[in-house]
């Protein structure tokens, strides 16, 4: 066992004599967690945040923000409170920032720094430590900050320091790579620069922070043409604080979802999860399946849409996802690869080479645990070909996850419905984005045993 491993908790998932069913709430999203707390601090006055998902990873940045002014505390289970230092006010951190896990909270608020001047160090674990930031750097570069390391070693990685610019530049900016966090990390440094901050991209991305600056009463427009999206930011602009009912994280549902499809004769409701149209294309995928979703109870909260979906359990059928789906679902391959895994027929999935940079190199990680389990898979570049096993996955595997909770998840998932049981090498990191899977699973008569417990 290597070092990484040395403390690990394998699992197993198989099949239940039983098919799933009953009602669950999904915890809070994870993208609006993260900017919950990152708006407060940055806002005036005091907001109230309701259903936050307090995984490590969201818990790391609310962290972070303390660390450089902001007063953060936690008035019950998912509820919290910030008193912010009002746009511009962070102070240095007196000690490094640590973002564990955390890709989206590090480059979401080294963006925040830039705006508000604040100078710290930034560090994260062995995995975060391994993931680039140069798409973030090179657009905060050109509003003024400097990064460095002290032995003068590749600054793409980290950990990093940021020199923040007394007063950040504003930048017109193209993304060369779709990518919602470049995009975030760019506006919130925006916040401070005076005049315009404009932001283009090609696809569309995931548009929550948009959403929410306008919730705290930022100058934020968007326009969508042939080309694509331009969003212009007018900076150095008052946020208020304000409440913030964080909707269900509809990557976090994916899982139950997922298993409900699989797993013969299930019936299962999955309530307040957010329905955004950039983070739909999971969905969209396991309709043109054929799966069996009923969508009701439709409803606003934290400026975006949330819905409630019965799901009936579905023999599903192959498809070709398009390229121009990953941005609206880059999250959920994994997850997609074990309904594709138990299909009839062979789905081809185009545009993966994103999944290389994630938590693991994702791509290479599902092709290995599926071969491990018996499907054969193809894999390519930026691709990948599943040749379903229609409904009669071998399982007996064990899954290497990279210590990736994605990874992870995705195979119990696919135990459920698999002839022999699934076993992956570790959970520890599930509680980076879903501290509650197990219980919430196990509420659905999902058959998961955590060696050891």
């Amino acid at each position: 066992m290597t070092a990484s491993l040395e403390n690990a908790k394998p699992a197993s998932a198989s099949a239940a004599t039983t098919p799933l069913a009953g009602e669950v709430v999904i915890p809070g999203d994870k993208s609006i967690s993260h900017r919950s707390f990152i708006l407060g601090a940055l806002a005036s006055g005091t907001t109230h945040i309701h259903h936050l998902l307090e995984g490590d990873d969201v818990l790391a940045t609310g962290r972070a923000m303390a660390a450089m002014g902001a007063k953060v505390e936690q008035t019950q289970v998912g509820h919290w409170q910030v008193t912010g230092v009002g746009n511009g006010g962070l102070t240095n951190p007196e000690s490094a920032l640590d973002f564990g896990n955390a890709g989206t909270g590090v480059r979401l608020v080294m963006g925040a720094m830039v705006g508000a001047g604040a100078s710290g160090h930034c560090i994260g674990d062995a995995s975060l430590s391994k993931r680039p930031m140069g798409r973030v750097i090179d657009p905060l570069t050109q509003m003024g900050a400097v990064f460095r390391k002290p032995d003068g070693s590749d600054t793409d990685k980290l950990p990093l320091q940021l020199d923040a610019p007394a007063r950040a530049l504003p930048l017109a900016y193209e993304l060369p790579v779709p990518s919602a966090q470049v995009k975030s990390a760019i506006l919130l440094a925006g916040l401070g620069a005076p005049g315009q901050t404009i932001v283009r991209e090609s696809h569309p991305t995931r548009d929550h922070t948009e959403r929410m600056l306008k919730l705290f009463g930022a100058d934020i427009e968007s326009h969508t043409d042939a080309n694509g999206v331009e969003i212009r930011l007018t900076g150095e602009a008052r946020l208020t604080g304000t409440e913030i009912i964080v909707p269900g994280d509809p990557s976090s549902a994916a899982f139950p979802l997922v298993a409900a499809l699989l797993v013969p004769q299930s019936k299962v409701t999955i309530n307040n999860v957010m329905v955004n149209p950039h983070r739909n294309g999971l969905w969209t995928c396991l309709e043109e399946m054929g799966a069996q979703i009923e969508r009701k109870n439709q409803r606003e909260a934290a400026g975006e849409t949330v819905a409630d979906f019965t799901i009936h359990a579905t023999s599903l059928n192959a498809i070709d996802v398009p390229a121009h789906r990953a941005p609206s679902m880059i999250d959920e391959y994994p997850i997609l690869a074990m309904a594709a895994a138990t299909a009839r027929g062979t789905t081809h999935l185009t545009g993966l080479g994103e999944l290389r940079v994630k938590e693991s190199d994702r791509l290479s990680a599902v092709v290995a645990g599926l071969r491990a389990n018996g499907v054969e898979v193809e894999e390519f570049d930026d691709a990948m070909k599943i040749h379903g096993c229609d409904g009669q996955v071998p399982g007996g595997g064990v899954v290497e996850t990279h210590l990736d909770h994605r990874i992870a998840m995705s195979f119990l998932v696919l135990g459920l419905a698999a002839q022999k049981p699934i076993t992956v090498d570790d959970t520890r990191m599930i509680a980076t984005s879903f501290p509650a899977f197990f219980d919430l699973m196990r509420a659905l008569n999902a058959h998961m045993e955590i060696a050891g417990s």
